[in-house]
C-alpha cells in the first residue's frame, strides 16, 4: 500500500495517526507529495490525502482511509462509532471548515472564528460527560477519536480556542494531542507552524458558505428535529395492533402475470403512458423526470397494489428534429431513429424504467391509430386549410420548418435563435419574426412565402366542454399552455373516448440555467452512467426534487447533502442499525416481541404515515409519498435511540426482553421500508429484502395497514450498509464537468469560428444555375486552399479552409445527383 499525504493539507493529520494501526499488519509506504500533485489518474484535480492499495484501488475519503486502517488492526465496527463518522462529516467539518477558512485566510479571531464551531464542541463536551467515558465509543480509543481529532487539531491546538467551560473536551483532546502517532502526524503536516501552515492549502480552495445557525437553545445532533406526532384515539391504537398481530396472514394471494397485459372484468385496470421521448438526442434529467421516471413510480406502485397494470412508452421518431439530426450525423432519418432508439432504451434499462412494452411512433400498428384519428377528425370536418407565411430557402427549393431555421432572436438579441424558440431568454418565436434569418442547411437568406396548411377547427370542436364532461374537472389554468402540448392533443380526440392526459409536472432546471438537448447543457443519461454514482441514488435525488407544482433546480451541492444526510444518514443509519441489532445481539433471528403501550403508539402512527403514503400516490403526489418514507425512518431512529437498545442487551433478564422487543420491531419497520421504497429505489429495495430474508408475498404486496412481516424466529441474512458517502472534491469535480457555463462557453467559441455549412444527405438534382454557382464557389475555394499550402500558412488555418472545400464539393455532388463517395483514406506503407 501507498499513503499519499501533504505538507498543509489538514485531512492528512487523521490518516497518518491512524496509519500506526496498519505498521506489522501491512507493508506501508507514506509518500509526502506537494499539494498540486494529482495521485489519482483519473481525477481532473488533486486530492489528498489518497490510499493506493496493493489492488491497485484508491481511496480518497480521509474517514475511509482511516476506517481501512483500524479494520487492518483487527478493530471491530459498532454503531456508535459510525454515528460520530456520520455526525463529524454532516455537522462538524462544515462549521469547521468555516472557522478554519476564518482564521487562516483572512486573520480574523477570537468569537469570529469559534462562533461558527462552538455548538459542535459543546456537543461533543457533553456527550463524553453524559456517557463518563474518557473516549467517544467508550473506554478504549477508536476510529471516530482519530478522525475527529485529526479534524480538529489545527484549531485546538491553540489553547485560546479550547473553552475552558469544556472541561470533557479539553482532557479528550490532551489525551490524544500526547499519543506518539498524533504527535508525528501534526509533525509531519504542520511542520511546527501550527495552524498558519495550512494557509497555502486553504487559499486554493473555494470560500466555504456559512450554515444558518440553529434557533438558541438546541443541541447540534445529527438527528433531525423530532417531528410533531399526531393525537391518537384507541382505536386507531387499537386497530393498527391488530392488524400487526394477524401479519403475513393478512396478504392475499399473489396476482398472476400475464403477457400481454391485457383488461380484466371485475379488477381495476391501470393504463399508464408518458410523453414519448423524442429521438433526435440523448435524453437528459429534466426527460427523465418530467415523463418516463415519474410514470415508472407510479407503474410499480399499482403493481405492489396489485392492481392489473399496463406501462407502455416509446420512442416519438417524427418530426424536423430528426431531420436535422440525421444531417448533422450523416445518416438517414431511418439510421438516426434506430441509433437513438437503442440509446434510449438502454439508458432507461440502466435508470431501471419497468415498462411493460417500449415501441416506436413508427409502427404498424401506431401508424394506423394515429391515421384513423385524423380520418375521423377529416370525415366529421373538423380539419380546414389556411394559408400562411412561412420563410422558403430559394437555394434549398423547400419551405423551412423551425429546426431548420436560425437568426438573431428579436427579444434579447441572442445570435443563434431557432425557429420556433429563443434557448437563451426561452421565448416562443415565429421563425418570420427572427432577424438576419438563415437556412441552416446551406446559410443563404431565406424569403417570406406563403403556404397552405392543415389546422383544427377548434371553434367547432367545443374543446373545454367536452373536455370536462369526460374528465369532470375543470380545465389547467392559462398561461403555460406549452407543457406537454395538451390543449392541440386534446382537441385531436374530441369527441372519441380516449383516455386523456390526467397529471401534469413542471420543468426541472438545471444548477441556475436550463437543460439544452441542441446545447448540450446539463447531465444527460448516458452521462449519469459515468459518474459512478449508482442509478437508485440518480432515480431518489430525481424524485426528490421533482417538480410538482412549480419548476425546480438540479443541484449538485444539493444531491451532496440529501444523500449524506437523507439516505446515509438517516434512511440507511437506521436499516443497518435494526439489522446489525439482529445478528449482533440475538444470533440473526428475529427475537422475541412483547410489545408496550408505547410500542403501540409507534405501530399506529407509522400506520397512519403508510396510510397517508397511499393517499399521495393515489394522487400521483410522488415527491411528498417520498417523504413519508424518510419521517418513518426518523420515528424508527429516535424509537432505537430513545430506548438503546444497545446497553440494555447487556443487564437484567427484563432489560434483554426490552432490547428483544425493540429490535424485533425496528427490523420490521425496516422491511415495511423496502417494501415502500420499491417504486422509488428499486436495487435498494431489493438488497434490504434480501439482507432481511423478507417472505416473497410481502415484498411484492404493499397494504395500507404495517404487518408483522418478520416473526420472532425468522432468520435474516448477512447486512451491510446500502449507501455511500459521496465527497465535497467528487461533487465539485463533477459540476465543474457538467458545468452550467457551458452555453456560453459554447458561444463564445463559435464566435471565434466561421460557421461551417451542413448538408442535406439526399440525392435530388438541382437545376443548372444552382450546380454552375457551386462550380463556381468549388473552384474559387480551392484557389484560396492552394494559395495557403504555397504559403505554408498555420495548419488549422488550412484544415479549416480545406473543411469548406470538401463541403462545397459534396454539396455540388448532391445537386448533379452524384452518389456520395465514402473517404477511403491514405494507405499505409
Amino acid at each position: 500500500m501507498r499513503l499519499f499525504v501533504s505538507e498543509g493539507a489538514p485531512g492528512s493529520l487523521p490518516v497518518l495517526a491512524a496509519a500506526g494501526r496498519a505498521r506489522g499488519r501491512a507493508e506501508l509506504l507514506i509518500s509526502t507529495v506537494g499539494p498540486e500533485e494529482c495521485v489519482v489518474p483519473f481525477f481532473t484535480r488533486p486530492k489528498i490525502p489518497v490510499l493506493q492499495l496493493d489492488s491497485g484501488n484508491y481511496l480518497f475519503s480521509t474517514s475511509a482511509i482511516c476506517r481501512y486502517f483500524f479494520l487492518l488492526s483487527g478493530w471491530e465496527q459498532d454503531d456508535l462509532t459510525n454515528q460520530w463518522l456520520e455526525w463529524e462529516a454532516t455537522e462538524l467539518q462544515p462549521a469547521l471548515s468555516i472557522a478554519l477558512y476564518y482564521l487562516v485566510v483572512q486573520g480574523k479571531k477570537g468569537e469570529d472564528v469559534l462562533g461558527p464551531l462552538r455548538r459542535a464542541l459543546t456537543f461533543i463536551d457533553h456527550s463524553l460527560s453524559r456517557q463518563n467515558c474518557p473516549f467517544l465509543a467508550g473506554e478504549t480509543e477508536s476510529l471516530a477519536d482519530i478522525v475527529l481529532w485529526g479534524a480538529l487539531y489545527p484549531l485546538l491546538q491553540d489553547p485560546a480556542y479550547l473553552p475552558e467551560e469544556l472541561g470533557a473536551l479539553r482532557s479528550w483532546f490532551q489525551t490524544l494531542s500526547i499519543q506518539e502517532p498524533c504527535q508525528q502526524a501534526a509533525e509531519t503536516v504542520l511542520k511546527q507552524r501550527g495552524v498558519l501552515a495550512l494557509r497555502p492549502y486553504l487559499q486554493k480552495q473555494p470560500q466555504p458558505q456559512p450554515q444558518p445557525n440553529p434557533p438558541e437553545g438546541r443541541v447540534v445532533s445529527n438527528e433531525p428535529e423530532e417531528e410533531e406526532l399526531a393525537t391518537l384515539s384507541e382505536e386507531e391504537i387499537a386497530m393498527a395492533v391488530t392488524a400487526w398481530e394477524k401479519g403475513l396472514e393478512s396478504l392475499p394471494s399473489l396476482r398472476p402475470q400475464q403477457k400481454p397485459v391485457l383488461p380484466v372484468a371485475g379488477e381495476r385496470n391501470v393504463l399508464i403512458t408518458s410523453a414519448l421521448p423524442y429521438v433526435n438526442n440523448v435524453p437528459h434529467l429534466g426527460n427523465i423526470i418530467g415523463c418516463v421516471l415519474s410514470a415508472d413510480v407510479f407503474a410499480r406502485y399499482s403493481r405492489l397494489r396489485q392492481w392489473n397494470t399496463l406501462y407502455l412508452c416509446g420512442t416519438d421518431e417524427y418530426g424536423t428534429a430528426t431531420e436535422t439530426k440525421a444531417m448533422e450525423e450523416g445518416l438517414t432519418p431511418q439510421e438516426i431513429c434506430d441509433k437513438y432508439h437503442t440509446i434510449h432504451a438502454d439508458i432507461y434499462r440502466w435508470f431501471n424504467i419497468s415498462f411493460d412494452i417500449f415501441g416506436r411512433t413508427t409502427t404498424p400498428q401506431q401508424t394506423k391509430i394515429t391515421q384513423d384519428i385524423f380520418q375521423r377528425l377529416l370525415a366529421r370536418g373538423f380539419v380546414l386549410k389556411d394559408t400562411v407565411e412561412q420563410l422558403r430557402c430559394e437555394h434549398c427549393a423547400r419551405f423551412l420548418a423551425d429546426r431548420f431555421v436560425e437568426g438573431v432572436c428579436p427579444f434579447c438579441g441572442y445570435e443563434e435563435a431557432r425557429g420556433d424558440q429563443c434557448d437563451k431568454c426561452g421565448k416562443l418565436i415565429n421563425a418570420i419574426e427572427l432577424k438576419k434569418p438563415q437556412c441552416k442547411v446551406c446559410r443563404s437568406s431565406p424569403v417570406v412565402k406563403s403556404s397552405q396548411h392543415l389546422f383544427l377547427d377548434l371553434p367547432k370542436v367545443k374543446l373545454e366542454p367536452i373536455y370536462s364532461a369526460l374528465l369532470d374537472i375543470p380545465l389547467p389554468v392559462h398561461g403555460r399552455m406549452e407543457v406537454g402540448h395538451t390543449k392541440p392533443v386534446r382537441g385531436g380526440l374530441a369527441e372519441d373516448n380516449y383516455t386523456l392526459v390526467k397529471n401534469l409536472i413542471e420543468y426541472l432546471n438545471y444548477e441556475d440555467g436550463k437543460f439544452s438537448k441542441s446545447r448540450g447543457v446539463g447531465v444527460f443519461g448516458d452521462m449519469a452512467q459515468d459518474t459512478g454514482i449508482p442509478a437508485d441514488i440518480w432515480r431518489f435525488y430525481l424524485l426528490y426534487i421533482r417538480p410538482e407544482g412549480q419548476d425546480s433546480a438540479f443541484s449538485w451541492t444539493d444531491m451532496l447533502l440529501k444523500n449524506n444526510s437523507e439516505l446515509l444518514n438517516n434512511l440507511g443509519n437506521f436499516i443497518n442499525r435494526a439489522g446489525m441489532f439482529v445478528s449482533k445481539f440475538f444470533g440473526g433471528y428475529v427475537p422475541e416481541m412483547v410489545l408496550t403501550l408505547d410500542d403501540q403508539r409507534l405501530l399506529a402512527h407509522i400506520t397512519l404515515e403508510l396510510q397517508h403514503y397511499h393517499q399521495l400516490l393515489e394522487k400521483v403526489r410522488i415527491r411528498d409519498a417520498l417523504r413519508s418514507i424518510l419521517t418513518i425512518s426518523r420515528h424508527g431512529n429516535q424509537y432505537i435511540q430513545v430506548n438503546e437498545p444497545w446497553k440494555r442487551i447487556k443487564g437484567s433478564e427484563a432489560e434483554r426482553q426490552r432490547a428483544g422487543t425493540v429490535t424485533g420491531l425496528a427490523v420490521n419497520i425496516a422491511a415495511l421500508l423496502s417494501v415502500m421504497l420499491q417504486p422509488f429505489m428499486p436495487t435498494v429495495s431489493a438488497t434490504i429484502q434480501a439482507q432481511l430474508q423478507l417472505p416473497l408475498p410481502a415484498c411484492r404486496i404493499l397494504l395500507t395497514n404495517f404487518l408483522c412481516t418478520l416473526p420472532a424466529g425468522h432468520q435474516i441474512g448477512t447486512v451491510s450498509p446500502l449507501f455511500q458517502k459521496l465527497e465535497n472534491d467528487q461533487i465539485e469535480s463533477l459540476r465543474q464537468q457538467f458545468g452550467g457555463g457551458q452555453l456560453e462557453e459554447s458561444l463564445e467559441l463559435k464566435a471565434k469560428v466561421s460557421p461551417k455549412p451542413a448538408v442535406v444527405e439526399t440525392v435530388t438534382t438541382a437545376g443548372p444555375q444552382q450546380i454552375q454557382i457551386l462550380m463556381d464557389e468549388v473552384a474559387k475555394q480551392g484557389n484560396i486552399v492552394r494559395e495557403l499550402k504555397a504559403q505554408k500558412a498555420d495548419k488549422n488555418q488550412v484544415a479549416a479552409e480545406v473543411a469548406k472545400l470538401l463541403d462545397l464539393k459534396k454539396q455540388l455532388a448532391l445537386a448533379e445527383g452524384k452518389p456520395l463517395e465514402t473517404s477511403k483514406g491514405k494507405k499505409k506503407k
